[in-house]
C-alpha cells in the first residue's frame, strides 16, 4: 500500500476558505455581526511578534475583526488578569489569545492567567475546562488546540483504511456518526458500545451480518418520582449557564449554585438585537389531572435546544406553594422534562411570592388603619398626624405632594392649606362596604375564605367582614407579570384601586401613600429568575398569576429578555394557564396587547384521556384510579371528544396564528387512538399534529414537535386581537363568550350591571377583559364537557384590577383561595436531616 502525501499548506488553505465562508454566512444572517479576536501580548518577543502578525493577517483574510492588545513586560499579574476580565466581558469579542513573556519583571502564575480566559473564548484551548473536555472526548463542546486539531483532521485518512479491513468492528468513540457507513466492509459485524439519539428516538446498534445496521428502539421506562429524576442530573453551575446564554457577570445576581436573578439593564444592552420566534403552549379543556402543558413546554425547549441545537428559552410561571402542599403537587414539568432542581423551583425560589405577600398585606393594613384613624380623629388631629412636626416645621412627603396635585391643590407649604383643603387632603372617606382589597397567604386554607377582622378591644368595635386570597391571586402578582420596567411597575402599583369613597371616587394605593413602599418591596421580585431544564437548556421562572381571576401567564419582562438572548433564529416558548379558552385568550388579548409582542406559533396540548372525557367518558377525580374507559381502547368515545380539540384549534385561529397540536402520549394510549387524534386535529385546521413522549424520553421524545414548530414558525400568519378596547364593557364580554366559549349570549346580573356603569363613569371602560370562569368546561358549568351549545353566560359581578390593567367579570362562584383535601401532599414531604434533601415532592 502506497503512502498518501498530505500538503500542510493545502490543508491550511482549505481551513481558511471554510472559515471565510462560515463568517460570510453569519453576516448574511446578521449584517451587524463581525467576529472579534483579541491577541493580548505581555512584553515584546521577536518570535511572539511574528506569531501575532501571522494571526492578525489570517484573521483579516477570514473576515475576523482582530485587535492586538499590548501590555509592557513590567505588567503585574493583576494587570494581566484585569485585561483578560475586560475581554471576557466584551460581547463583541469572541476569541482571546494570551502571549506571556518568558521572563516577566513580576512573577506571573501562568496557570492562573490561562484559566482566567473564558472557556468559550479560549482560542488556544489551554484552559483546564477545555483541556478536560478534550480528554473526555467532548470535541463538540470545547476549543481544540491547533496541534490536536491537525491530528484530528488526519484521522479519517488512516482510520477509514483500518476500518475497511475489519471483519468485526467494535465502535465506542463517543461521537455519533464519526464512523461512516461507506468505510465498513460488506458483511462485517458491527458492535456499537454506546447509546446514541438518532431521529428523535433512543437506539442501540447491535451485532449483525447484514449490509446495513439493525436499529432497535429503546424507550425509557420512568418509574421514579419526579424529584428522584430531578436529582439524577447534576445541574450546570448557574453562572456557567448565564455565560452560555450571553449574560454578562454584572447582569446576574447568584442565589446559590442553581438559580439567579437577571438585571433589567440587559434590555438596554440588547435593544438592537432582533427578537427570536415566540411560541405559546396551551391546551384543550383539561381534566382535573391536567394534561401536561408544563411538561410539554419543557420537553419542547429540550428538543429545540439540546437536540436541534437551536438557541432556546422556556419562560414559565412560578408555582404557588398552596397546590404544592395541597393536591396538585409541583409545577416543574415531570418525568424527563422538568425544571431543576424541582424542590427549589416549587418552594421559595428567590422569594418573589413572599415579597408579593408582604406588599399586598401592607396595602390591606393601610386600608383598615386609615379607616380606623379617620373614624376616631378630628380633621385637624388627623392632618397633624399625617404631616407631623419635624424640627419645628411640617413638610409634605413627595407622595403627599402627588395627592395634593390630584386634588387640584397647588400648594407645598402645609401651613397654607384652608380648612376645606385640609379635610379633602386628610380624609379618603372610604366606604367600608366597597373595599375590594383582601389579605393574601400562599397556603391553601379554606377557613380564611370569610373572616371578621377588628375584634380586639383596641379596634374599638370597628369590625368588618373580610377574606384571604391565595397570594398568586393578588393584583400585585398580575402587575409583576404585565409590567415592562421598574418605572412602569411603580406607576401600575400606584394606580391599584382598593376601594371607593362614599362620594363614588376610586381610592388608590397612591392615595393611601403606600405605593412607593410597595415598589421598594418589589424591587428584587421584578428581576426574572434563571434556572435550567434536565438537559441544560435555560429557563426563566417569573411571576405566577392565577389563570382564572388573573391572566395566568408568566412575565412580559422574562419573555422580552429571552427573545433578545436567543436571537432571530432562536425560540422562546412560554405557557398559558388552563385551556385555550382561558389562558391563551388572555395571553393574546391582555399580555400581547401590553407587551407589543406577536406570537409565531400556538402549541395546543391534547391527551387521549381528556378527549375521551369530552366524548362522554365518566368523571375523572384526582387521586382516584382512572375508570376503564380511559385505559382501554375506545375510538368512538375518543372521536366524539375530539370536538373539544377542534373548537380550541378554532379559538387559536381566531387570532391568526398557526396551531400545532401536541398529543401528549400515555402508556395506555394505543396506536390507533394516537393516529385518530392527529388525523382529526389536521382535519380541524391544525398546521400539524404530532405525538410526543417527552415525559419518558425528555427532549428526544419531542423532536417531532420541535420540527413541526420550526416549520410552523415560518408559515404565514395574520395576528389580530379579538376585540377593540374602545367597545363598551358588555360588548367585549359578549364577544369572548360567543366566539371563544360558543355561548348564545351573556346576562349581566344586577351587581355586574352596576359595576359596568361605575367603571365606565370612573374611566376604566377601555381596559381589556379577563374572564373569571371554570377551566373545566368551555361553558360556565364545570360538568358540561365537549362543546356545549345553547347556553347564556351569567355575569355575577365585575371587578377592576386597574394597576394590572384589566377588568375581571365573575362567572359563577369562584374561590380565590383553595382548600386542603382529606389527604394533602404534605403527608409525603419531609427533610432528610443528614443529606438535607427534600423528599416526597412530586
Amino acid at each position: 500500500m502506497s503512502a498518501q502525501i498530505i500538503s500542510g499548506k493545502e490543508v491550511s488553505a482549505q481551513v481558511r476558505e471554510r472559515l471565510r465562508k462560515d463568517v460570510e454566512q453569519m453576516k448574511l444572517k446578521d449584517s451587524n455581526f463581525r467576529p472579534g479576536l483579541v491577541v493580548l501580548q505581555v512584553g515584546d518577543r521577536d518570535d511572539s511578534n511574528l506569531y501575532i502578525s501571522m494571526k492578525l493577517k489570517a484573521a483579516a483574510e477570514i473576515g475576523i475583526n482582530a485587535t492586538h492588545m499590548r501590555l509592557p513586560k513590567t505588567a503585574t499579574e493583576e494587570e494581566v488578569l484585569h485585561s483578560i476580565r475586560e475581554v471576557n466581558e466584551n460581547s463583541s469579542v469572541h476569541g482571546l489569545i494570551v502571549q506571556l513573556p518568558l521572563d516577566s519583571v513580576h512573577k506571573i502564575d501562568t496557570e492562573k492567567v490561562t484559566n482566567a480566559v473564558a472557556p468559550e473564548k479560549d482560542v488556544d484551548g489551554l484552559t483546564s475546562i477545555n483541556a478536560g473536555k478534550l480528554s473526555r472526548g467532548d470535541l463538540g463542546d470545547c476549543f481544540i488546540p491547533v496541534f490536536f486539531f491537525i491530528k484530528l483532521s488526519l484521522i479519517p485518512f488512516s482510520v477509514s483504511v483500518q476500518v475497511g479491513k475489519a471483519d468485526i468492528l467494535v465502535v465506542g468513540i463517543g461521537k455519533a456518526e464519526m464512523v461512516k457507513g461507506e468505510w465498513i466492509k460488506k458483511g462485517a459485524v458491527v458492535i456499537d458500545c454506546g447509546i446514541n439519539h438518532i431521529l428523535g428516538i433512543t437506539v442501540v446498534v447491535v451485532p449483525c451480518s447484514f449490509d446495513s445496521f439493525f436499529v432497535r428502539p429503546c424507550f425509557l421506562c420512568v418509574t421514579n418520582s419526579d424529584i428522584v429524576v430531578s436529582r439524577s442530573c447534576v445541574p450546570k453551575p448557574i453562572d456557567r449557564l448565564a455565560k452560555e446564554v450571553g449574560l454578562l457577570s454584572d447582569e446576574v445576581e447568584l442565589y446559590g449554585k442553581t438559580k439567579a436573578k437577571v438585571q433589567l439593564n440587559i434590555i438596554k444592552r440588547l435593544q438592537s438585537q432582533p427578537d427570536g420566534k415566540y411560541v405559546v403552549v396551551t391546551g384543550i379543556t383539561p381534566t382535573p389531572l391536567g394534561e401536561g402543558k408544563s411538561t410539554t413546554t419543557i420537553g419542547l425547549v429540550q428538543a429545540l435546544g439540546a437536540h436541534m441545537k437551536l438557541n432556546v428559552f422556556a419562560c414559565v410561571r412560578q408555582p404557588s406553594q398552596g397546590p404544592t402542599f395541597g393536591i396538585k403537587g409541583g409545577a416543574a414539568g415531570g418525568g424527563y422534562s422538568q425544571v431543576i432542581p424541582m424542590e427549589e423551583f416549587n418552594l421559595h425560589l428567590t422569594g418573589d411570592i413572599h415579597a408579593i405577600t408582604a406588599a399586598n398585606n401592607l396595602v390591606a393594613a393601610a386600608v383598615d388603619a386609615r379607616m380606623f384613624h379617620e373614624a376616631t380623629q378630628s380633621d385637624k388631629a388627623l392632618y397633624n398626624r399625617l404631616v407631623p412636626l419635624s424640627g419645628g416645621q411640617r413638610k409634605f412627603s413627595p407622595i403627599q405632594i402627588h395627592r395634593l396635585k390630584k386634588l387640584g391643590i397647588d400648594k407645598t407649604d402645609p401651613s397654607t392649606l384652608t380648612e376645606e383643603e385640609i379635610t379633602r387632603f386628610a380624609r379618603l372617606d372610604i366606604d367600608p362596604s366597597s373595599v375590594t382589597w383582601q389579605r393574601v397567604l400562599d397556603t391553601n386554607d379554606r377557613f380564611l375564605r370569610k373572616i371578621t377582622i377588628g375584634q380586639a378591644p383596641t379596634e374599638k368595635g370597628y369590625t368588618r367582614e373580610a377574606q384571604f386570597d391565595i397570594t398568586v391571586a393578588s393584583e400585585i402578582m398580575a402587575v409583576l407579570a404585565l409590567t415592562s420596567s421598574l418605572e412602569d411597575m411603580r406607576q401600575r402599583l400606584a394606580k391599584m384601586v382598593v376601594a371607593t369613597s362614599r362620594s363614588g371616587q376610586p381610592i388608590t394605593t397612591e392615595d393611601l401613600g403606600v405605593s412607593g413602599a410597595l415598589t421598594v418591596l418589589m424591587k428584587d421580585a421584578i428581576k426574572p429568575n434563571l434556572m435550567q431544564t434536565l438537559e441544560g437548556t435555560p429557563v426563566f421562572v417569573h411571576a405566577g398569576p392565577f389563570a382564572n381571576i388573573a391572566h395566568g401567564n408568566s412575565s412580559i419582562l422574562a419573555d422580552k429578555i429571552a427573545l433578545k438572548l436567543v436571537g432571530p433564529d432562536g425560540f422562546v416558548v412560554t405557557e398559558a394557564g388552563f385551556g385555550a379558552d382561558i389562558g391563551m385568550e388572555k395571553f393574546f388579548n391582555i399580555k400581547c396587547r401590553y407587551s407589543g409582542l406577536r406570537p409565531h406559533v400556538v402549541v395546543l396540548v391534547a391527551t387521549v384521556r381528556a378527549l375521551k372525557m369530552h366524548g362522554g367518558g365518566p368523571t375523572v377525580t384526582a387521586g382516584m384510579p382512572l375508570p376503564k374507559e380511559y385505559v382501554e381502547e375506545n375510538l368512538d368515545l375518543l372521536r366524539n371528544g375530539c370536538s373539544n380539540m377542534r373548537k380550541q384549534i378554532e379559538n387559536a385561529k381566531h387570532f391568526g396564528v398557526p396551531v400545532v397540536v401536541a398529543v401528549n402520549a400515555f402508556k395506555t394510549d394505543t396506536e390507533a387512538e394516537l393516529d385518530l387524534v392527529c388525523s382529526m386535529a389536521k382535519d380541524g385546521g391544525a398546521f400539524d399534529a404530532v405525538r410526543c413522549s417527552h415525559w419518558a424520553e425528555g427532549g428526544a421524545g419531542a423532536m417531532a414537535l420541535g420540527q413541526a414548530v420550526q416549520k410552523a414558525s415560518d408559515a404565514p400568519s395574520n395576528f389580530k386581537f379579538l376585540y377593540e378596547l374602545e367597545l363598551p364593557i358588555a360588548d367585549k364580554i359578549r364577544i369572548i363568550a360567543q366566539k371563544i366559549y360558543g355561548a348564545d349570549d351573556i346576562e349581566l346580573l344586577p351587581e355586574a350591571q352596576h359595576k359596568v356603569e361605575l367603571y365606565t363613569k370612573q374611566g376604566f371602560g377601555n381596559l381589556p377583559i379577563c374572564m373569571a370562569k371554570t377551566h373545566l368546561s368551555l361553558s360556565h358549568e364545570a360538568d358540561k364537557k365537549g362543546v356545549p351549545t345553547g347556553f347564556v353566560v351569567p355575569i355575577r359581578d365585575i371587578r377592576a384590577s386597574v394597576g394590572a390593567g384589566f377588568l375581571y367579570p365573575l362567572v359563577g362562584t369562584m374561590p380565590t383561595i383553595p382548600g386542603l383535601p382529606t389527604r394533602p401532599c404534605f403527608y409525603d414531604i419531609d427533610l432528610d436531616p443528614e443529606t438535607e434533601q427534600v423528599n416526597g415532592l412530586f
